[in-house]
């Protein structure tokens, strides 16, 4: 049995390569990107444990807003995050 609240789903892409300013220079370094599919009132939990369990200071985490999804994926994706 699944824990409310949890992500439906993870996707880790690894190899991925960033380059961006910090601390007034361009970095380059070798990243994971994770896409995590949950439910809106849930992403100020995934913030906060990816915030927490990231080695980074400042990770990317964004929220995305979804325009349109299919019915029946909707679906699983509610009963898999426990609302």
């Amino acid at each position: 049995m699944r824990a409310v609240g949890m992500p439906s789903c993870i996707i880790i892409t690894p190899g991925m390569i960033s380059h961006y300013w910090w601390e007034g220079k361009i970095e380059r370094a070798e990243e994971v990107v994770m896409i995590i599919k949950t439910r809106a009132t849930l992403a100020e939990q995934v913030t906060a444990a990816v915030k927490e369990l990231h080695s980074y200071t400042t990770p990317t985490v964004m929220i995305l807003p979804v325009e349109s999804l299919d019915p029946a994926y909707h679906r699983w994706l509610v009963k898999e995050t426990g609302a």
